[in-house]
């Protein structure tokens, strides 16, 4: 896998063969492998003596971007081959590397069969597994011995080169052939995958199994989710595992940017083919001629596509329309921060991309800040106090992490309590892409709204006074649902949005000007002190002229809430006031009895509230009163008073 830091390949092509040939055919091929410039292993000259040769070997396989499989006549009487060869497989399963099987005097048949040569030598392998007298040592030995089967099989189905087939079996003329090959596969693209890949294996299995399945259906799969959440991680990384299994493949990065471009689609058009025809360069003046020619280069071979970033439908219909030419087999993977952009179009799933949990977002964290998989010691409150913050966002935890490198623990303190007023700059203008995108006024509003006000309100309560606004909040919400900017959770229909979104949406409001009173929407401690100085133009989520038709007000845990300071007749209208926790509260103002709308009153735990206005039996629509909490009320002598002139549905004491 490619990373950051450069290349981790040490070499670009590793030789697996059997002695028969060292001196032969496959010193033929290292000699114009080196020759051609490619950085090749082969065990005789590479290892340094004294070194443990197994441990050796399997290093270098590792460390080669492509490994070549001579398979002669007694490569299979070789445990050390087929051992090699294991290994091999594994390192294509587990980082994409490739694989080229070179059949030399064989025929593919006969490796995946075990016929003639192999055969006699696996009637060995099985005859000293009946040999043997240990029971779990037969087990093990019977065990490796069907592994090696299957790593036969497994390469023989690879796409290979036979001799026999190929340069009318002229090994000078077949190895020419063979370094061509190398020179496609080392110098496709290498993607720029970041080298922490914390969580991915698991948030990529699906789409994995899924490109290994070997089926002819032509496929498309979409990965979704807001800015920063790793969806063209993990679409590199995916690539860089799958690319060799397929005879083409491209990743088209930005999609969205470059078509945007003069010329975009033709740019496209022409990297798409160069990918495909592995780097062959063909000038294309127009984007008929573009679709011509990708036609030509896609009906013939099974091929992987990545398309980077697709944002809007017209786009997806636009560079998708190859999708009629694609050969049986071929398939394409999508990135978007939409997650209804294929709904209408045959998708194999959209798979949304979750948040790391706190154990994989620590790790994260802790590479980029420590350099290590775990925080350094003393640091480990004030990293957990990071994850909290980053809420399970790669992009957050690297960003913050890089930022917080090589520091010590008194800029640490500092920047986290910065942290908490001042969103960083560096996530806030990556996370703002999917509030960019959002197509009009009213669904950036409405984000804001929420954002501000609503984030963890249940859905339809929030929509009745969000409609009541002259929101059109139904539609409103599923276009945020659509750009994995809010999701509403299924169990109690509550509206979730991620914790770094909403510090976004909070962060553009107060951008709007540094006189909070003049801001478009206040929310506690801003709302409370605006309220107060009586030159509010927001409470909670209205302008002053709108007011008459606000219907609830939750100024909980303003502790800043003294006496009776809330002129009521402001809103008339009012339907709910939520005033929990509002511990410095004493009285409540005597206009509340304008209220005639008003169904809740909620004064839980306001713990020196002493006395409650006369005007209170005037509220005829009251039907839950909760006062519990409020231990001095209870002891005022006009409680029971109150309480006997009012005949509430719900009452909480």
């Amino acid at each position: 896998m490619a990373t950051t830091s450069g290349s981790p390949f040490a070499y670009h092509v590793f030789l697996s063969f059997r002695g028969e040939t060292r001196k032969t055919f496959t010193d033929h091929l290292y000699t114009a492998l080196v020759q051609a410039g490619f950085q090749t292993f082969r065990d005789n000259d590479s290892i340094e003596r004294g070194k443990y040769l197994d441990l050796e070997l399997s290093k270098a396989i590792k460390e080669s971007r492509i490994s070549i499989v001579v398979l002669s006549k007694n490569y299979a009487s070789s445990t050390w081959c087929l051992n090699e060869l294991v290994t091999i497989l594994e390192c294509n399963k587990s980082h994409g590397a490739a694989v080229l099987p070179v059949f030399y005097d064989v025929e593919p048949s006969e490796v995946r069969k075990q016929e003639g040569s192999f055969e006699k030598a696996f009637e060995r392998y099985e005859n000293e597994v009946e040999a043997e007298g240990d029971h779990e040592r037969r087990m093990e030995l019977a065990k490796r011995v069907e592994g090696w089967k299957a790593a036969l099989r497994q390469v023989a189905d690879m796409t290979g080169m036979v001799l026999k087939n190929q340069a009318d079996g002229h090994e000078a003329k077949f190895i020419q052939k063979i370094v061509k090959v190398v020179g496609d596969k080392v110098k496709r693209t290498v993607l720029n995958v970041d080298p922490h890949l914390i969580g991915i294996d698991l948030r990529a299995r699906n789409i994995n199994s899924w490109l290994q399945d070997g089926s002819n259906d032509v496929g498309i799969v979409a990965i979704c989710g807001v800015s920063g959440i790793g969806k063209t991680t993990i679409a590199k990384y995916l690539y860089e595992l799958n690319s060799e299994r397929f005879e083409g493949s491209s990743f088209l990065e930005r999609v969205s940017v470059v078509l945007e471009q003069p010329n975009g689609l033709v740019q496209l058009q022409g990297q798409l083919l160069s990918d495909i025809m592995n780097g062959k360069q063909e000038k294309i003046s127009s984007t008929h001629q573009g679709n011509v020619r990708i036609k030509q280069a896609l009906c013939c071979r099974r091929v992987l596509i990545v398309l980077d970033d697709v944002d809007e439908v017209d786009e997806l219909d636009t560079v998708l329309g190859m999708r009629d030419w694609l050969y049986p087999g071929s398939k394409i993977i999508i990135t978007t921060r939409r997650k209804q952009l294929l709904k209408a179009s045959e998708v194999y799933k959209v798979d949304e991309v979750t948040r790391l949990d706190h154990n994989e977002s620590l790790k994260l964290f802790s590479w980029y800040a420590f350099g290590q998989d775990h925080p350094t010691e003393g640091y480990m409150d004030h990293s957990e106090r990071v994850v909290y913050y980053c809420d399970g966002l790669p992009l957050a935890l690297q960003v913050l992490g890089r930022s917080l490198s090589v520091k010590n623990i008194d800029v640490w303190e500092s920047a986290l309590e910065k942290l908490e007023a001042i969103p960083d700059g560096k996530i806030q203008t990556r996370l703002k892409i999917s509030y960019d995108s959002l197509q009009d006024d009213h669904d950036r509003n409405l984000f804001l709204d929420i954002a501000c006000f609503f984030v963890g309100k249940e859905k339809d309560w929030t929509s009745t006074i969000l409609d009541g606004c002259g929101f059109f909040t139904k539609i409103g919400i599923d276009n945020l649902i659509d750009r994995c900017l809010l999701i509403v959770n299924q169990y109690d229909n509550k509206l979730i949005m991620h914790r770094s979104i909403q510090r976004m949406g909070r962060a553009i409001v107060r951008q709007e000007t540094k006189e909070p009173g003049k801001r478009s929407r206040l929310w506690h401690k801003e709302a409370f002190d605006v309220l107060i100085e009586k030159t509010v133009r927001i409470i909670y989520l209205l302008s002053t002229h709108m007011l008459r038709l606000l219907k609830m007000i939750d100024l909980s845990h303003s502790h800043g809430l003294v006496s009776g300071i809330l002129d009521f007749s402001l809103v008339p209208n009012l339907e709910r006031l939520v005033l929990k926790h509002c511990i410095n509260l004493i009285e409540v103002h005597e206009s509340i009895g304008v209220l005639q709308r008003l169904t809740l009153l909620n004064l839980k735990g306001c713990q020196n509230l002493e006395k409650l206005p006369t005007s209170i039996h005037e509220l005829k629509s009251l039907k839950k009163l909760n006062l519990s909490g409020c231990p001095k009320l209870h002891e005022s002598p006009e409680y029971a008073y109150h309480l006997n002139n009012m005949k509430l549905p719900t009452l909480m004491q």
